[in-house]
């Protein structure tokens, strides 16, 4: 397979107009770490953002940053730490579930909109993204949105573009808006208590005043021998305290709890955010996106048909991560049903390409929202040569 490996935009769109002409789909790389998510590439040739790469403008004082698509997500990182600052939305490493290497790219951070456990507070990754510069898939360049946020324009493209995968246009750049580090940060942890009354608690802490930036739940087999509910505080060491104990109090109904800092449980944070628990293994991992007090039942309505069924919860419960064996269709149809019926929604994140293959990884959209999404497609890629089918089936 070829791969095209474009060192400046003139070049991208020199690439995807010679392949209009000779009508070759393109597969989109970035780093490389998540070549598993969505159904096997049907790409003829790849286009690759390695060669687009550096910090093309950092204001600390605006709190923004630009860099080229390729730029790897840890130098975007390194640069912002050493002026106190972060992106707001914890991105996912997916090296962890997919046993994959290279390294993550703050272009794809953008294209799938990866966001971790931060997103229950401070939003997706979508929701900080507010530039993009891409080649459409008629070789043009476009670019939507603003460097710095008195001057944000086209945020509709902007957020259109974040979670569609590369199947819309090629990357070339792309702006954040990012916050200042927390001074401490602490978690809350509880220990024993059973799916329904875990993300009770975490419903009425996110619901409470005092703000958790992070809220997640670990049933027993997962972490330990023992279920942990956690809630992460973040803010300058005083309020941390202050903190800490109204929502010990507010939540004493559900027994003691702990607070703990350190490396010790900023560890089983980074397993929570890169779905680590689920390294290792060739089963399959289901991401679904519930209410938080319609997860419980739906994961108990799945263990009863599906006995080797493992999950846990991020987003307060709102996210589920569901493990299970990799035959048939994974449980699909049956995790699929249970979802619907409460408004949810369920992606096959990680499986056997044989399985991606034939079964939908995304949420099957209605006929109206489908022939919309085709519309889009057709609109930024009429040749349909960016990553056909990696989304849907035929689009």
């Amino acid at each position: 397979m070829i791969t095209h490996t474009p060192t400046t935009e003139a070049q991208a769109c020199a690439v995807v107009k010679s392949v209009v002409e000779s009508r070759v789909p393109l597969s989109i790389r970035g780093g490389g770490t998540r070549a598993g998510l969505g159904r096997p590439p049907q790409g003829a040739s790849t286009l690759s953002s390695a060669g687009l790469t550096g910090i093309t403008l950092y204001e600390p004082a605006e709190m923004v940053i630009s860099a080229r698509a390729g730029t790897p997500l840890a130098e975007v990182q390194a640069t912002l730490a050493e002026r106190g600052q972060m992106l707001p939305f914890e991105p996912m490493d997916h090296r962890a579930l997919y046993g994959s290497e290279g390294e993550p790219t703050i272009g794809a951070i953008a294209a799938c909109n990866i966001s971790g456990p931060r997103r229950i507070n401070a939003g997706a990754a979508r929701d900080s993204l507010i530039g993009v510069r891409l080649v459409n898939g008629r070789g043009e360049l476009v670019k939507s949105g603003g460097r710095v946020m008195k001057n944000v324009t086209g945020l509709d493209l902007v957020k259109l573009m974040a979670g569609s995968h590369g199947t819309l246009g090629f990357l070339t750049e792309v702006t954040f808006r990012v916050l200042p580090k927390p001074e401490r940060i602490a978690t809350l942890q509880w220990r024993g208590l059973s799916d329904e009354v875990a993300v009770g608690l975490l419903s009425k802490a996110l619901g409470s005043p005092f703000e958790p930036m992070a809220a997640a739940h670990l049933p027993a087999g997962i972490a330990g021998k023992e279920a942990l509910t956690l809630l992460r505080l973040e803010n300058f060491a005083e309020s941390i305290d202050y903190r800490a104990n109204e929502l010990a109090q507010l939540l004493g109904d559900y027994g003691p709890s702990d607070l703990l800092e350190g490396e010790s449980v900023a560890a089983p944070w980074h397993m929570i955010r890169d779905a680590a628990f689920f390294a290792g293994s060739g089963e399959a991992v289901w991401r679904l996106s519930l209410k938080p007090y319609d997860a419980p039942p739906v994961v108990a309505a799945i263990k009863q048909a599906m006995p080797a069924a493992r999950c846990f919860y991020d987003w307060g419960g709102g996210l589920v991560w569901l493990r299970i064996p990799a035959v048939g269709d994974a449980g699909g149809a049956g995790i699929r049903s249970a979802v619907q019926q409460v408004g949810g929604h369920a992606t096959l994140v990680r499986a056997p390409d044989a399985l991606r293959a034939k079964v939908d990884v995304f949420q099957p959209l209605s006929e109206p929202l489908m022939r919309l999404s085709a519309g889009i497609k057709t609109s930024f890629d009429p040749a349909g040569i960016f990553e056909p089918g990696r989304m849907y089936v035929g689009m």
